[in-house]
C-alpha cells in the first residue's frame, strides 16, 4: 500500500515527496494532472527516458538546462538536429550526457513529426491509451497493460528508450492514471482536473 508523508503545510501527499524538499512543489504543481500540450507530453517522456537508471532528482534539477539545450522541447525544432548537436550536448555539463540517450531524443523527435502529421498531435494517439478502469491500488506497480501497449506502438513506429517502465512513469506524471496515494490530498484535486479535462481527438 503506498504511503503518505506530511507536507508543509501539515497535510499529506505521496510519501515520495520526502526523498527531496523540491518534489513537494513538483508533485502539487504537474505531477498527475492532465496535459494535453504536445510539446509537454514530448518533453516528459524525453526526461523520463533520460532518468532511465538515475533519480528523479538528478533530471528535475537539471530540468531548465535541457530545455535550453533541446530547443524547449519542440520537436519540430529537435528533429533538425545533427552530428554536430549531438557533439554539442555531449559536452554540456548540465545536462546528461548520455550519448544513446542524446540520440534517441534526436529519433524520437523526428518520430514525433511523423506521429503528429499522422494522428493530428501527440495528444490525440497518447490519450488513446488511457485506461478505462484503475484497479490496481495506487503505487502498486511500474507497468500496466497500457504502457505496455504504449510502448509496443511507441517502439513500432521507430522510438527508442521508451520501454513499459519509462511509459509508465510518463502515465502516471501526465495523469492517464492518478496514481497519488489514499489519504494523498492532491488525489481527489488530480480526480477533479482530470473530470474538467477534455480528452483530445
Amino acid at each position: 500500500m503506498s504511503v503518505t508523508v506530511s507536507g508543509p503545510d501539515g497535510r499529506s501527499r505521496c510519501g515520495w515527496c520526502a526523498a527531496a524538499p523540491e518534489f513537494f512543489d513538483y508533485h502539487d504543481k504537474e505531477w498527475g494532472f492532465p496535459v494535453a500540450d504536445d510539446i509537454r507530453l514530448f518533453e516528459k517522456l524525453c526526461l523520463e527516458s533520460f532518468q532511465s537508471g538515475l533519480s528523479w532528482r538528478t533530471i528535475l534539477n537539471k530540468r531548465d538546462n535541457f530545455r535550453m539545450a533541446f530547443q524547449g522541447f519542440d520537436f519540430r525544432k529537435v528533429a533538425s538536429f545533427d552530428e554536430a548537436d549531438v557533439a554539442r550536448l555531449l559536452s554540456d555539463v548540465g545536462i546528461v550526457r548520455h550519448r544513446g540517450k542524446i540520440e534517441a531524443v534526436i529519433n524520437n523527435a523526428r518520430c514525433a513529426c511523423e506521429l503528429a502529421d499522422a494522428e493530428g498531435s501527440l495528444a490525440a494517439f497518447i490519450w488513446r491509451f488511457e485506461p478505462r478502469d484503475e484497479t490496481a491500488p495506487p503505487q502498486s506497480r511500474s507497468t500496466s497493460p497500457m504502457s505496455v501497449a504504449l510502448s509496443k506502438e511507441l517502439r513500432k513506429r521507430g522510438w527508442k528508450f521508451v520501454g513499459p517502465t519509462t511509459v509508465y512513469a510518463f502515465m502516471q506524471a501526465m495523469r492517464l492514471v492518478n496514481d497519488h496515494a489514499e489519504g494523498c490530498v492532491m488525489r481527489d484535486e488530480a480526480h477533479r482536473a482530470r473530470a474538467a479535462f477534455h480528452s483530445p481527438s
